[in-house]
């Protein structure tokens, strides 16, 4: 299956609940642009950071008073030469106290900018694309009664190359265009602003999206062993986890084996017929008779009809085209899915069915009509809302997602390639239930996901030694896609379950 450059997105089928009120800034405080040196370069367009007052009203009526700082923190070489500035915005509730949790928070991509958590799900504001959920042009920002800052601060950062973040040479750019110099600028990036803002004894949480799941994973390890400060938990969305079980990995029985139950779903979800015990069903019979279909000898006489007939009724892809494929689906379900002719699936949901540009065309070569479609609004309208809302007044333009990124990203042992399918964060998690006793992990997944399909993350839970998991790792499912969220009920699903997360450590009492 193809693997796109930026892990987002799900679609939008349900208006935002109304039952909420913001409050505009009271006042507007500046700090100095720099922490040292003059800026140089580019990053002389970068203004000081802004702090704004505000307030948010909750899901269940209560009201918190927060401050918003828009701003970045800079990265220094040995030579006491800036290299770079990353962008932030922090969002912290007023007279909580240094021991709330705090939440780090990230997208994934490699590439991509923390626009989409921030006004897709946790940020105060959100991004409502219409009745719909899929009109960018007529995109407004709302009031997000279910933002986690409901239960956590929050701080949203973009990656060297997106949002505002860069280096002060362009060229060197690059040089943060790999895993581990990735996890330790972030590690590096979340020691300041808790140095910064003394927030040392606040249990410290991650919450990263697709490859920012993978990158929590790196970004956990790398605080505990260069910067010493120990993650109480973290939250996976829609995660990598193990490459060689996702990049292509449809084309053996396993992978496509853990594919299948998200096939199963989308179907379902086109059919207006989705159940959880159904769910269930598709996938016994994909871990079960599909899984060792595939494994052996193509199937003949009775046994292939009956095996190819149940594989099509259960994804809705044409007995003739499942069985010209042996079963293995790969990108058939893109161009073979939809319930009516000329459609085309989206990877991000593979419930999503748009027309397709390229009807003529045996394989799926236009746009995704999520990730290139109207979601590209998160650009605009976050450079809208820093300005206009957070007070974060610059000329430099906010990059949402740069593709070149993923495209020269090193993934270990050599840039791009196949070095992206030895890609694993196994071991972190291993390693950090094996060291840290108060660690916690909640994985999320959309069930109509094929870019990151659950069944991977499910595969990986499962085969965690019950010493390490117990109870201290989770996952969760939901309706839709990669970006499940985005529908306003599964939004305020998965913040009910992210809020009971949290919870659970002994330094997070339940709200009242």
């Amino acid at each position: 299956m193809r693997f796109r450059s930026v892990l987002l997105f799900a679609a939008l089928t349900a208006t935002l609940a109304p039952a909420f009120s913001f409050a505009q800034e009271a006042g507007e405080r500046r700090a100095p642009a720099a922490q040292g040196s003059p800026r140089e370069g580019v990053l002389k367009l970068l203004p000081g950071d802004s702090v704004t007052d505000h307030e948010l009203r909750t899901a269940d009526g209560r009201t918190i008073a927060y401050t918003a700082t828009a701003g970045t923190l800079d990265l220094f070489g040995q030579d006491g030469g800036q290299n770079a500035a990353i962008f932030y915005t922090a969002y912290v509730a007023k007279d909580a106290g240094p021991d709330r949790p705090i939440t780090f928070v990230f997208n994934g991509g490699p590439g991509a900018a923390s626009a989409f958590l921030h006004l897709g799900l946790v940020g105060p504001r959100i991004l409502d694309f219409g009745p719909d959920g899929r009109d960018g042009a007529n995109a407004k920002l709302v009031d997000n009664p279910h933002s986690w800052l409901d239960f956590t601060d929050l701080v949203l950062i973009d990656p060297i190359g997106t949002g505002w973040s860069r280096t002060v040479k362009a060229d060197d750019a690059s040089n943060y265009y790999n895993v581990g110099t990735d996890a330790q600028t972030m590690a590096k990036v979340i020691a300041l602003y808790v140095a910064h803002n003394n927030r040392g004894n606040s249990p410290k949480y991650l919450l990263g999206e697709s490859y920012g799941g993978f990158r929590a994973a790196k970004v956990a390890s790398a605080l505990q062993q260069s910067q010493g400060i120990i993650i109480a938990g973290t939250v996976m969305l829609s995660p990598l986890l193990e490459g060689q079980l996702m990049f292509d990995a449809d084309h053996f029985a396993l992978g496509a084996a853990l594919e299948f139950p998200s096939l199963a779903a989308a179907e379902a979800d086109r059919r207006k017929r989705f159940s959880e015990s159904g769910q269930r069903d598709a996938e016994r019979f994909a871990l079960g008779d599909y899984l060792t279909t595939l494994a052996g000898p193509a199937p003949t006489g009775d046994a292939a009809t009956s095996f190819y007939n149940r594989v099509s009724d259960l994804t809705g892809i044409p007995l003739e085209v499942v069985t010209r494929n042996r079963g293995f689906l790969g990108d058939a379900y893109a161009k073979h899915s939809g319930k009516q002719p000329g459609e085309v699936m989206s990877p991000y949901d593979a419930a999503f069915a748009t027309p397709d540009p390229y009807p003529e065309s045996d394989y799926d070569r236009g746009d995704d009509a999520i990730l290139d479609g109207f979601t590209r609004a998160y650009g605009g309208a976050f450079a809208d809302y820093a300005r206009n809302e957070l007070g974060f007044k610059t000329e430099m333009t906010y990059t949402l997602l740069e593709n070149d990124i993923s495209q020269r990203w090193e993934w270990g042992g050599g840039r791009g390639g196949g070095s992206r399918f030895q890609a694993s964060a196994t071991d972190d998690i291993r390693q950090m239930l094996a060291s840290n006793p108060s660690f916690h992990l909640l994985i999320a997944h959309g069930y109509s996901d094929l870019v990151t399909p659950y069944g991977v993350s499910r595969y990986v839970v499962d085969h965690l030694p019950p010493s390490l998991a117990g109870n201290r790792v989770s996952l969760k499912l939901y309706r839709g896609g990669h970006m499940f969220y985005t529908t306003a009920g599964q939004r305020a699903a998965f913040t009910t379950d992210a809020k009971a997360f949290y919870a659970k450590h002994p330094a997070n009492p339940p709200a009242d």
